[in-house]
């Protein structure tokens, strides 16, 4: 695990996509300290800080209940004060992803057959986020939560609903549990495998050169499903480190649903969306 000293400054940073573990669509498998949250929301009660940051719902403001107010000084800047334009934006947005985008429709096609289907006015929500987050996944609500303001294009918004679409599909499929940091680790490490990383997003996050081509790729992967497990849970580096380490191998040669790691600019979302009913996926 020597590689990880290479990224050691860049490990803080949020990389788009990051989960809130209790933030997802169609199951009904709640897990214990995300529904406390959910409880304080029905009786008026906010969850303790300690708890928010804990488990990612500081990164989300409306997740807790809170109404997002515009600063008035963002507002004469133009930063801020078009909430309302920027959330039918982005459910304009979601729309397109899911009528055009090969891997949103398979991923639905994948999550239909699972029996977890998904309807776009329950279990997509486009809301105001923390700067350092995209977007996030919540099994209490059943909900992907899209930042809309953060994801303000159809490109993001597709990546978003890709990445977090590998989480609700593991967690419809594989009992995940989110408490458990190997299976963090290890959903986290499936969907930048899968929605991701390619040779390029690995040269500009600095973990691949011409000069070690066949490692960059998974070393953007683990980079990657590290940032986001030290973004979202309260453990130490190396705790996160471990985590990836152990689960890495596994992980990494799983492949659903989509069937094989996507190259940008080369046809192999509509590949993977043609050869979803091979392996009894649905076709959206």
């Amino acid at each position: 695990m020597g590689w990880f000293t290479k990224v050691e400054a860049k490990a803080n940073e949020a990389i788009p996509g990051l989960d809130l573990e209790a933030n997802s669509a169609a199951s009904n498998k709640p897990q214990e300290p995300a529904k406390d949250n959910a409880e304080n929301k029905n009786t008026g009660e906010e969850a303790p800080t300690k708890t928010n940051k804990e488990w990612g719902y500081d990164l989300y403001p409306e997740r807790r209940g809170e109404e997002f107010k515009p600063k008035w000084s963002r507002i004469l800047l133009g930063l801020e004060g078009h909430e309302n334009m920027d959330k039918v934006k982005c459910e304009r947005n979601v729309y397109w992803c899911v009528k055009n985008s090969p891997l949103v429709k398979l991923m639905m096609g994948a999550l239909r057959s699972s029996g977890c289907p998904i309807d776009l006015r329950r279990h997509i929500s486009c809301e105001v986020c923390d700067s350092s987050v995209t977007g996030g996944y919540d099994p209490v609500l059943n909900q992907i939560v899209v930042c809309q303001n953060m994801a303000r294009k159809e490109g993001m918004v597709q990546g978003v609903l890709t990445h977090e679409m590998i989480h609700m599909f593991d967690y419809c499929n594989n009992d995940l549990d989110f408490r458990n940091i190997d299976h963090l680790a290890c959903t986290e490490i499936r969907a930048a495998n899968l929605a991701h990383c390619s040779f390029l997003s690995a040269m500009m996050q600095g973990d691949a050169s011409l000069f070690n081509i066949k490692q960059s790729h998974q070393k953007c992967v683990k980079s990657k499903a590290l940032a986001s497990v030290l973004a979202v849970r309260n453990v130490t580096r190396q705790e996160a480190i471990d985590a990836v380490e152990r689960v890495f191998p596994k992980c990494y040669n799983d492949l659903e649903p989509i069937g094989r790691r996507i190259r940008r600019n080369s046809p192999d979302q509509h590949r993977a969306y043609m050869e979803g009913p091979m392996y009894g996926y649905d076709v959206y």
